[in-house]
Order: structure tokens, then C-alpha cells, then sequence
């Protein structure tokens, strides 16, 4: 009798937790890939009342930490897991594979289809749930889920393993694709690709400030004179590519989503929690006509900003802000892509990696013998030869040290550390972030940190004619972005001081009433609601 009474107990308490008045019927979740809060500073006079404003005047404020940095898909699944990459399984965009010696995506997945890609892609390498995941769960799959981002490793981190969908634009076509993994694709997405397909629209598209040049503040006279104007042209091969690193591709997410709010009602299912995510990006323009382009940049926010609006707008116009929970997380910035013109005299220099991988392949032979010891590089790691190691049964710790020993010596290296020093939480002052945020099962052995002002060269083991520039390096390059929380009941504060961006799951699961996503490390701030 006494266990019967106290599940009676447990069962009203937890009908009155879902019959709560505040219980909020619809999460939108926001990531921002490059937002920085200095511009959101700089701009505000710029936005209107209903993007960013709203969020900073209604909702929680606060700086997260990475630990270190982080490209947007590795980010994404720290923000909606509150998981380290070394527990998500998500280290970056890319991985390398050890067996074919290629990179691939992250998510690719060879055991289901693309739909309207040639490709397909699954979260089966997300090792941890996520909030969408935990909502779907405590909802008993009543409610519904879509995500939609500019790629597949925003995308499909934000959907996790439970949603209805998720939608990401193929570079390759202009088509807004999905998988087969999801149990569905939305009509209008579809009927998108067939009727208003991407690469017939952008023959009419171009790109041109929202402002006029002097309302963009801050900036030297010759930029104010000669406002940009991009377009699209159908005999440029790299178009799509243009198109989707340009805000445009911003205001078709902002479309693509209020559709799904309007087709699907999101938010209108009594006692569970619809979920809305979306993906965004701030990044910096890589097909500008000059090096400097803080005019783009802040044409980007201004953009963004509107978009925001009219996306809060919508929200308001079916199951009302006062019902929703919005979550804006930010990645942090991206690095300059390119060095400043020669004439100013800055230092700069190239890291070449097939020049590197050379060089310490020819320092390894004089140390033990003819050999190729070096299988790759992939993304800052240097993969040795593993096989060739155990043929001729060297100590793989004392290689690894060796190579790192020289890398470290090598001109535009800063640093490099080995992968038994990172495991052991000895690599360098942020030993213990550079830990965390390594997935020891698909690193390298060696992890080589270019020296400042130095662009890295991607040229070792190119597919394609043209090496991958990935960018200067700056020391001060950011870790830390920006985040917004909104919802009922919440009260507006700024929290002062960085927080750990693990936070940002647990905490809005305890907004929410449901568990943390399973692989969560922090706990939740205490708001005030």
C-alpha cells in the first residue's frame, strides 16, 4: 500500500509539472557560427527592437568558453549536448580516417541516403543525446522537431537522433537536402527544390549594403564611398559557394523556418514541447574585392538582426513569445582568412604542410631508417605511419616525441604536442580544455599549433589543383561567444564573467522541467524564473 501511494504521488506531481501554466510549448534554438558580441555592441543603434534588442531587454546574458577553438559543428554539439568533444565524439566538421587515409564529414554515413544530396548523413557518430533528444523523450515522440542550418554539421547536431527532420543546403546542387535517417521531409522543401530551385533564383539575386555606407559605424572614409554589390552569375562555377557564405543564405533559413512554424503549427500540441532549431552564419566573406571587409561583416548583422526579427515576429503571430523558450548561442569568431597587404609591412609568413610533413619524415629516416612515417595531415594533426612503426618495432611513444620535438622547432609552429600528452592532460598552459576537447579515437599523434600571422597551407595530399588556405593565426584568437536566453517567467539579467559552455544544455533543461542530455558535465545556472 505504501509503495501504491507514493507512485500516486509521484504521477500527480508529475501531471502538475506538465500542466503547469508557464510550461513552455516551443524551443527555438538559435546558433550563430562567428557572432561577436563587439559587433552586436557596435551595431545596436543600427538594429531595430525586435531582433537583438529583444533578446538583450527580455531575456539571460551571459559569455561562454569553449576552451578552446572550436569550428561550428564541434560547437553545435557542445551547446545542445553540455558534452566536451572528447564525449560527443564531434572534434570538428571533418575526421580523418585512419584506414583510407581521406578526411570525410563528420556525419557522413554510408548506410542511409541523401535526400536531394548525393551523400548521406546520420548522427551516428554523436556519441550523446541533446536536448532535442531528451524533449522527444519526455514527450513520448507527441511533439515535433526540425532543424535547419547552412550545412549538415550544424544541422544535424541540432536535430540530434529524435527529430522529424533535418535540413541543410547542398553546396554541390543549391538544393536544401536531408536524409533518410530522419523519418521525414517536409512538403515544402521539396517543392522548393522543383519550384523554386536555387540555381534559377540566383541569376536575379545579388548581395548590397541594407544601409547606406555612412550609417555603418566606425569605419575610414574609403570604405564609405564605394558601397559592395556581389552577384551570382551562372557561368561562375563557384557560385553556390559564394551564395551560401554571403547573409542571403540567412534571410532562406528565416524563410524555410517560418514555414515550418506555420505548416506544422509548432507550439500548439497541449502538454509537450515542439522544438524549432536554426542555424545561422556571421562568417567572414572569403570572396570580398578587398582585404578589408567590415562593411560586409556589418551588413551581415544588420541582415541577421532583421532576420531575427521577423522569425520572432512569426513566433509571436502563432503560439506567442510568452509560450516560447529561445536559446541564441554563438560559435566564436573565425580568424582573418587573409593577411593583410603587403604594404603595411605586418610580418606574415606560409606553414606549408607538405614542406612540414616532408621535413620530418627526412628527421625521422636519419633517426631510424628508410621509411615513410608520416600517413597524413588533417586539421592541425600529424597522422605517423602505424604500421610501418610496428613493422620495425619502435616504441610509438618515443617516435611521437621525436616528431613533436622537431615540429616544435620548425619555422611557423608555435607549438606541438603529442597525443599522449594531451590524454595525460600535459600539453601546455590549457592542458586540460585541449583534453576535453579532443576525440582521442580519431586525433592524430602529433598536434602541431601554427605560430602567429602565419597562414597554413593545406597542400599535403590535395585532391583537388588548388591547396586549402585555412587563414592566418592570430594568439588572440577568441574562445569565448555570446549567448541569449528567453523565456517565460525569465528574469532579464547579465552575467557577469565567462561561463563554461557546457552550461548551456543543463540549463535549459531545467527551464524545460526534463532531464539533461545523458553526456551533460555541469551543472544548470540558477535563474531566476
Amino acid at each position: 500500500m505504501p509503495k501504491l501511494f507514493m507512485a500516486l504521488v509521484a504521477s500527480l506531481a508529475a501531471m502538475s509539472i506538465q500542466a503547469s501554466p508557464d510550461q513552455a510549448r516551443l524551443l527555438v534554438t538559435i546558433v550563430v557560427d562567428g557572432l561577436d558580441a563587439d559587433y552586436v555592441d557596435l551595431l545596436r543603434e543600427q538594429f531595430g527592437q525586435s531582433g537583438f534588442k529583444m533578446l538583450e531587454n527580455r531575456g539571460v546574458q551571459l559569455n561562454v568558453d569553449y576552451g578552446t577553438s572550436l569550428d561550428a559543428t564541434a560547437a553545435t554539439a557542445m551547446i545542445v549536448s553540455g558534452a566536451a568533444p572528447s564525449a560527443t565524439g564531434i572534434a570538428s566538421g571533418s575526421r580523418f580516417d585512419r584506414i583510407t587515409l581521406r578526411p570525410a564529414q563528420t556525419y557522413t554515413d554510408t548506410e542511409v541516403l541523401g535526400n536531394f544530396t548525393s551523400t548521406g548523413f546520420s548522427p551516428a557518430t554523436l556519441r550523446v543525446s541533446t536536448l532535442s533528444d531528451e524533449i522527444r523523450v519526455a514527450s513520448g515522440g507527441t511533439n515535433a522537431e526540425y532543424a535547419v542550418a547552412p550545412d549538415p554539421g550544424i544541422a544535424i547536431g541540432l536535430a540530434g537522433h529524435a527529430a522529424n527532420c533535418a535540413i541543410w543546403l547542398d553546396s554541390k546542387t543549391g538544393n536544401w537536402a536531408s536524409s533518410t535517417f530522419y523519418q521525414e521531409l517536409p512538403v515544402g522543401i521539396a517543392a522548393r527544390n522543383r519550384s523554386l530551385p536555387l540555381s534559377v533564383r540566383l541569376d536575379t539575386m545579388s548581395w548590397k549594403p541594407t544601409l547606406e555606407p555612412s550609417l555603418y559605424p566606425s569605419l575610414p572614409d574609403h570604405l564609405r564611398h564605394y558601397p559592395f554589390r556581389y552577384v551570382f552569375p551562372r557561368g561562375n562555377s563557384d557560385r553556390i559557394d559564394m551564395y551560401a557564405a554571403s547573409p542571403l543564405l540567412n534571410s532562406e533559413i528565416t524563410g524555410i523556418a517560418s514555414d515550418l512554424l506555420r505548416t506544422y503549427k509548432l507550439g500548439t500540441r497541449k502538454g509537450v514541447t515542439d522544438v524549432l532549431n536554426i542555424g545561422y552564419s556571421l562568417k567572414p566573406y572569403p570572396y570580398g574585392k578587398n582585404n578589408d571587409d567590415r562593411v560586409e561583416l556589418m551588413d551581415a548583422y544588420v541582415k541577421l538582426d532583421r532576420d531575427l526579427g521577423r522569425l520572432f515576429t512569426d513566433i509571436s503571430r502563432g503560439v506567442g513569445l510568452e509560450n516560447t523558450v529561445v536559446v541564441l548561442a554563438a560559435t566564436p569568431p573565425r580568424p582573418q582568412r587573409r593577411r593583410d597587404d603587403d604594404k603595411w609591412n605586418i610580418p606574415h609568413g606560409e606553414f606549408s604542410t607538405r614542406r612540414a610533413i616532408s621535413l620530418l619524415n627526412v628527421y625521422l629516416m636519419a633517426l631510424y631508417g628508410n621509411g615513410d612515417y608520416v600517413s597524413a595531415y588533417h586539421n592541425g594533426h600529424i597522422y605517423l605511419n602505424q604500421n610501418l612503426l610496428k613493422e620495425m618495432k619502435l616504441d610509438v611513444t618515443a617516435v611521437r616525441s621525436a616528431a613533436a620535438t622537431f615540429m616544435a622547432r620548425m619555422t611557423g609552429v608555435d607549438r606541438a604536442f603529442t597525443i599522449d600528452e594531451i590524454i595525460a592532460g600535459t600539453a601546455g598552459q590549457n592542458a586540460e580544455a585541449i583534453r576535453r576537447n579532443t576525440v582521442a579515437a580519431t586525433a592524430g599523434d602529433i598536434l602541431i599549433q601554427p605560430a602567429p600571422g602565419f597562414e597554413v597551407v593545406d597542400d599535403y595530399n590535395i585532391i583537388s589543383t588548388e591547396a586549402a588556405h585555412t587563414g592566418m593565426v592570430h594568439t588572440g584568437a577568441t574562445t569565448t561567444a555570446p549567448v541569449y536566453i528567453f523565456g517565460p517567467s525569465i528574469v532579464p539579467k547579465t552575467i557577469e564573467g565567462i561561463v563554461d559552455a557546457r552550461v548551456i544544455a543543463p540549463t535549459v533543461a531545467r527551464i524545460l522541467r526534463i532531464r539533461s542530455p545523458n553526456g551533460a558535465a555541469m551543472a544548470p545556472l540558477k535563474l531566476k524564473l
